[in-house]
């Protein structure tokens, strides 16, 4: 399973359980709050009802009496009341009162009175001068629709002389219950889905930054050239610039190594070659051949020194990740420019260097000079393989969406097997006038069209030769 699915799945797990049992707490609260609301009130309408009854009852007229007469005034009345969604068109309950024996003498019902509720709870505790309330079901052995009792004493002075009690069925609260509950649920629903969009959102930030560290891992052990992953102000954050230290760290002590093992073993041979010259020197020669081996040392000088400039050169683009500076660069100027440049070889070789662009602009983001030195080897090269009279094409174009810049001899080509070896360092072919190169340009120009987004390579020219193609996106 992947990790991101992972943290989504256990922050909802935890959101979720949690959000369950406070639901299921709140529903479950829902109806005995509401019957301790509805008791509260009962027990209140009982007391101000047992004070207005007080007077009909001392008289012994309550059946009868004034009080009768308002409650059922009240019971005649049309309410149309709508309280938070519950129509309620007409007053319910019922009012009981027995005497000081517990007999009814009063029933809004007129069901009950002569009935004997001396033992019922809500009678039988208030004549003791205790507080009394019942729930019992509305017929005999029903469970399920139970009615609330509350009772309060009818008082003369301290003297109880009956009990009121004021009745109501459960059920009537029922839809004020329901209502209660669909609201938790509903909402409680709502907090589910806005907490699983948090733990979303905030699973895809942490899984991009992983992700990005795991790409990037993935890439520098593949050796590809990327850049580190973008700055953030957390652990991850940190993390990513810890691996690019120790990256930088890593690489910088492995490329000493190779390079100080790769430099040794080419200086090798033209530094025997200059030793050997050197004693040879130290002998009596002919002037002749004093004169070549002094021009022999000459030759290997160069060439060591041509080889370091072309180390440090390769070595300052390959411990780049990215590019520095970047600028919109015509590329039809540039081929012209480096071509203007390489004039004094050209007309030495006796080579021709032709430059065609399409008439629209070609141009490309990059580093100017980097990009100049890449196309100047592919010239550099091209030359030494052309032949004396011959041309060199240039040409820019765009292909999709790349700009390729392609440079053509007509030289004897390059065997298939070497096609992808050129490009390693110290890797070269001979040349047709004998003598080899440091091996170093085409590796730099590989490192120069990576570090653009490109690449290169070669193929052969139809009627002998060879093309060297760069190609450059189009940013």
């Amino acid at each position: 399973m992947r990790l991101g699915l992972r943290l989504f799945l256990g922050f909802f797990l935890i959101v979720g359980v949690a959000a369950f049992f406070v639901m299921r707490v709140f529903v479950d609260e829902v109806k005995p709050g509401v019957r301790q609301a509805m008791e509260a009130n009962l027990a209140d309408t009982a007391n101000v009802l047992a004070a207005l009854a007080t007077a009909d009852m001392k008289a012994g007229r309550i059946a009868d009496g004034a009080f009768a007469r308002d409650i059922a005034a009240a019971g005649r009345r049309r309410l149309g009341a709508d309280i938070w969604g519950t129509r309620k068109e007409r007053l319910e309950g019922r009012i009981l009162i027995t005497d000081a024996r517990g007999t009814v003498v009063y029933d809004s019902r007129n069901e009950a009175v002569g009935k004997d509720y001396s033992r019922w709870n809500d009678v039988y505790r208030t004549l003791r001068g205790e507080y009394g309330a019942r729930s019992s079901g509305e017929t005999p052995g029903d469970r399920q629709n139970t009615v609330m009792h509350v009772a309060a004493p009818i008082l003369d002075g301290d003297k109880i002389i009956g009990v009121l009690t004021v009745a109501k069925a459960n059920r009537t609260m029922e839809p004020v219950i329901e209502r209660s509950q669909r609201n938790i649920l509903r909402k409680g629903g709502w907090l589910l889905g806005l907490s699983a969009l948090i733990g979303l959102a905030m699973t895809a930030w942490l899984v991009r930054g992983i992700g990005r560290l795991n790409r990037y891992a993935q890439a520098v052990s593949s050796g590809e050239r990327v850049p580190p992953p973008p700055p953030r102000r957390d652990e991850i954050g940190d993390l990513g610039r810890a691996l690019e230290t120790m990256r930088r760290e890593l690489e910088g002590k492995q490329y000493v190594e190779q390079y100080v093992q790769t430099l040794t073993h080419e200086m090798k041979s033209p530094l025997a070659a200059i030793r050997g010259a050197a004693e040879l020197l130290q002998e009596p020669l002919p002037e002749a051949e004093r004169a070549r081996f002094a021009a022999h040392v000459q030759g290997q000088s160069e060439r060591l020194n041509e080889m370091i400039e072309k180390l440090l050169a390769l070595a300052a683009v390959e411990h780049r990740r990215e590019l520095r500076q970047s600028e919109r660069i015509d590329a039809a100027d540039l081929v012209a420019g480096t071509i203007e440049e390489l004039r004094p070889r050209l007309l030495q070789a006796g080579i021709e260097a032709v430059g065609r662009a399409p008439e629209k602009p070609v141009a490309i983001d990059g580093d100017r000079f980097l990009l100049r030195q890449a196309l100047r080897n592919l010239l550099d090269n091209a030359i030494d393989f052309a032949p004396q009279g011959s041309r060199i094409d240039v040409e820019c174009m765009f292909e999709g969406t790349d700009v390729v810049v392609r440079v053509g001899d007509r030289g004897p080509g390059v065997p298939e097997f070497a096609r992808e070896r050129v490009f390693e360092r110290f890797y070269s072919l001979p040349r047709p006038q004998g003598g080899r190169s440091t091996g170093l340009g085409l590796t730099f120009v590989r490192e120069v069209a990576g570090l653009h987004g490109g690449s290169v390579r070669l193929s052969p020219r139809e009627g002998g030769g060879t093309w060297a193609e760069l190609r450059l996106p189009v940013t």
